[in-house]
């Protein structure tokens, strides 16, 4: 095994163990494993990193990113904030004639293996932040990998059931429908809920109850890619919660397992998901990433997601559904709500964010180019 790619995946664990639940745990004998050192690329004491997930293996579009999540470090202030865009936005400037953010990977990586670099370009160009660092991991890795370590016991918030999950396997299952019927049918659908009546075989109702859950690999995928929840449940709030639950339950299986201070099982969990990562990240500041890991213990997590809202507690979003979808290839697509292709609000916003770390956002757009956003009080105001 190179030394190269065991510590990929050192960084791999450091992210899910540093960068989301910072705990200075990591073993000494890293130091001896890399002598190099630089210093880590940063703007205004900021290093950025492009987290990304796909679905990999022989998933309908491997290379499409069902996760992003741009995540920025200040070891100075010892803050991380999360900020989630969603998978749906619109991008005018990919493909011929547009497509969706999660596209840029895909489109990347079959221009000479470029996702990295056509996805941090997209998501600087959409957030006004530099995009120092990339970082993408397949779902079908981390499903071997939450299997190897025995599962994991997530605390689930809230119960969730989802009657449309798509499952594995059946995405062109005809229903006992003949060609021609479904040949009449695709012609002029186009809605979910069409397809969903139409083809009930392909998907399945998810369910599972609030509190503490034991998941394996797939349980614990199919509970954080679900998209289409009852009730506030479907919302991307909701995912990224959920995303945030798996990964706090991983984190905490990995450490009473003690694998990181025991080789055989780290070069054992390496090799199942080596072949699942993809990382720009340059060998030389693989020491320099890890000392800022062990530098931000204890950093305070901010997390915020870029979508349409959430209806049900009355949050407004930056975002807005499509009307008129034959102008985005039919497809359901999230436009900025001050303009298709104005990210103007959405910049002001991460902006607020990674200034204060929790802001407001106004009920509708501001009159002037700058939207009404303002900073949450703090406990001590």
């Amino acid at each position: 095994m190179s030394k190269k790619l065991i510590i990929v995946f050192i960084l791999f664990v450091a992210l899910v163990i540093f960068v989301f639940f910072p705990k200075n745990i990591f073993p000494a004998a890293t130091n001896i494993i890399l002598h190099r050192n630089s210093d880590l690329q940063e703007t205004d004491g900021r290093t950025n990193i492009l987290l990304l997930g796909t679905g990999g293996g022989t998933h309908d579009g491997p290379n499409l990113t069902d996760t992003i999540i741009l995540a920025s470090i200040n070891a100075k202030k010892n803050t991380i904030n999360l900020i989630s865009l969603p998978r749906d936005l619109w991008i005018a400037s990919l493909g011929d004639s547009g497509e969706k953010i999660n596209q840029a990977y895909a489109d990347g990586q079959d221009k000479n293996n470029k996702g990295l670099v056509l996805a941090k370009a997209v998501v600087s160009s959409i957030t006004s932040q530099p995009i120092h660092y990339g970082f993408r991991i397949d779902f079908g890795g981390f499903v071997k990998a939450v299997d190897l370590i025995g599962g994991i016991d997530v605390n689930v918030k809230n119960t969730l059931d989802d009657y449309h999950y798509p499952i594995d396997g059946q995405e062109e299952a005809t229903c006992d429908h003949s060609p021609e019927e479904i040949q009449a049918f695709t012609a002029t659908a186009s809605a979910d809920q069409l397809f969903w009546d139409f083809f009930p075989c392909r998907y399945k109702h998810l369910h599972v109850d609030a509190g503490l859950q034991h998941m394996d690999g797939i349980t614990a995928l199919e509970f954080v890619r679900s998209r289409h929840g009852v009730g506030s449940e479907g919302s991307d709030f909701a995912r990224s919660r959920r995303q945030q639950e798996v990964i706090e339950a991983f984190r905490t299986k990995v450490l009473s397992l003690g694998i990181l201070l025991n080789p055989p099982k780290l070069i054992g969990l390496y090799n199942i998901i080596k072949d699942s990562v993809d990382t720009d990240i340059p060998q030389e500041d693989f020491l320099p990433f890890i000392n800022l890991f062990q530098k931000i213990k204890g950093a305070k997590i901010q997390t915020a997601v870029i979508d349409d809202g959430n209806s049900t507690p009355g949050l407004p979003g930056l975002l807005i559904d499509s009307t008129e979808q034959t102008s985005y290839g039919n497809l359901f697509v999230l436009l900025p709500r001050v303009g298709d292709q104005n990210f103007s609000e959405i910049q002001a916003f991460i902006s607020c964010e990674l200034k204060y770390g929790a802001c407001n956002i106004a009920p509708t757009p501001g009159i002037s180019p700058m939207p009404i956003i303002a900073p949450l009080p703090t406990k001590s105001d």
